[in-house]
């Protein structure tokens, strides 16, 4: 579109012909679909399900309820929308309500354009003006949404508060001819809910006793978390019958979409992306945490574990690996096992607890999902050590682990200093007999740095698994024989009770 067009004649001239904000997304849709292009890049593990049913609402031209727990992306994919409008729509000069020169509905613009004719200045609103979202909270009145009288505006202009020119607008008609978003739907009061009827269905606002015609043209997009229906509030009925597609939100099903996810959104220094490694395997354990998380008994089910967990984990993660290399004065290294004690903090403000959970404490919930974690993935790495268990007195050349497991019962500990330079650490690791032949074993082509990386997840791994002990201390932790950690235990007891 020629946007110096600056009059109504000229855009009359110029063939121009408005169409509604839903047809105009519907048709720049078809044209996405047509090329095979993507309408909401960035968006991982929803392909075969929450775009799909999306792209199918805005072909019908609906109104959209997202319902999902938090981190669900569901307001970003109600921002990407805005890709979809026309990238310039031409408004009459000085509208607050982004009027349509050929059908103005504020007093303003009908004067002007009745006054001025084909004279009348054109403006042009580009497609990132043409968003509006409001977080609903219960302190949102129907003056914030739809309007209110402007007594200042009546004094300046020396008007009646019986003319309509005193209307204060408010933030929906503000949103004409554009795409407004209502987050946290629920969250609204009913009363103030049930003041969008008209506007969904039959397009008039009243304010303060003017009843004005205003069919206003606005996809919207609320979102709602299914918790808040019984905790907080809920959608009254009547708003829910009119807002025609209810899209389910999930969480991604994957751990590859979640690591996916993760890479996109994790905000990784420059510095760090050069200095600190980070191995794949790693990557997967804080993504594990999430997936524990989501199926623990000590965890908020409704509440939801957000994509922001394993975001901020991921982060925490890769700066324990700075923060190290930087004490030690190394110029590279790579996230270790022990590193992920770093990321509880990011575990214990995004999980909410059930009871149970507030009983054990948050910490010790989130060190239980680290090494549920650990578990889970260990077998995909190694011969799970459950199936030799039994076979340890007939079979004992079976066991893998048997070695690793002798040296601890001898006596012997491993204590991995939080803070320990490479060297250091690659030392404590080798004197533990049979720990790098069986990781060699499995893997004979990794690297040295790689292999000592596997050697410490078998530790761990061992440690979850009831074979070896494994205790965490402040800065540090300790591996050692799991019988000698209990008669220990046993003995400082006894000790107390003395």
């Amino acid at each position: 579109m020629n946007t110096n067009i600056k009059t109504l004649g000229e855009l009359k001239k110029s063939g121009y012909k408005p169409v509604s904000v839903k047809e105009e997304i519907r048709r720049n849709l078809i044209k996405k679909l047509q090329s095979k292009e993507n309408p909401f890049p960035g968006i991982i593990g929803y392909e075969d399900t929450v775009i799909p049913d999306t792209e199918r609402a805005l072909l019908s031209r609906h109104n959209i309820l997202f319902l999902g727990l938090r981190g669900q992306a569901k307001t970003r994919m109600a921002r990407q929308m805005v890709d979809l409008l026309d990238e310039y729509i031409p408004v009459v000069e000085g509208s607050e309500v982004n009027d349509d020169p050929f059908n103005p509905l504020s007093r303003f613009a009908r004067d002007l354009v009745a006054t001025m004719g084909d004279k009348t200045p054109i403006a042009w609103l580009h497609k990132s003006a043409r968003y509006g979202e409001k977080l609903a909270t219960p302190d949102v009145s129907v003056a914030d949404l739809v309007g209110d009288i402007d007594p200042i505006k009546a004094a300046n202009l020396k008007l009646s508060f019986a003319d309509e020119r005193v209307i204060h607008f408010g933030i929906i008609p503000r949103s004409n001819r554009s795409i407004f978003v209502i987050n946290e739907l629920p969250d609204l009061q009913a009363r103030i809910q049930v003041s969008l009827f008209n506007i969904l269905q039959e397009g008039d606002i009243q304010i303060r006793g003017f009843k004005v015609r205003m069919p206003l043209d606005i996809l919207f997009v609320f979102t709602a978390n299914p918790e808040d229906y019984t905790n907080r509030g809920s959608i009254v009925t009547p708003l829910k019958d009119r807002i025609e597609s209810q899209i389910i939100t999930h969480y991604p099903k994957t751990i590859e979409n979640s690591l996916q996810i993760t890479e996109q959104e994790a905000d990784i220094h420059e510095d760090q992306q050069s200095k600190i490694q980070i191995a794949d395997m790693v990557k997967r354990l804080i993504e594990q945490v999430s997936f524990e998380a989501r199926n623990s008994e000590y965890v908020d089910k409704k509440s939801g574990v957000s994509a922001r967990l394993t975001i901020a984990a991921y982060e925490n993660a890769v700066s324990a690996g700075e923060r190290r290399a930087i004490i030690n004065k190394e110029k590279e290294t790579q996230v270790r096992i022990a590193d992920l004690q770093a990321i509880i903090p990011a575990i214990t403000g995004k999980i909410e607890l059930v009871y149970e959970g507030e009983q054990e404490g948050p910490l010790q919930v989130a060190h239980n999902l680290l090494d549920k974690a650990i578990r889970t993935l260990f077998t995909t790495y190694f011969p799970n050590p459950d199936a030799f268990k039994k076979k340890k007195q007939s079979m004992p050349t079976e066991n893998p682990y048997r070695t690793v497991i002798q040296w601890f019962d001898q006596g012997n500990n491993v204590q991995l200093l939080q803070d320990i330079s490479d060297k250091q650490y690659e030392t404590t690791l080798n004197k533990v007999t049979g720990l790098k032949e069986l990781v060699k074993e499995r893997f004979p082509k990794v690297s040295n740095k790689e292999a000592l990386l596997l050697m410490e997840f078998v530790l761990h791994g061992l440690a979850t698994y009831s074979l070896i002990s494994k205790k965490v201390v402040e800065n540090e932790i300790r591996f050692s024989d799991l019988l000698g950690t209990m008669m220990n235990f046993s003995l400082s007891n006894e000790d107390e009770e003395e």
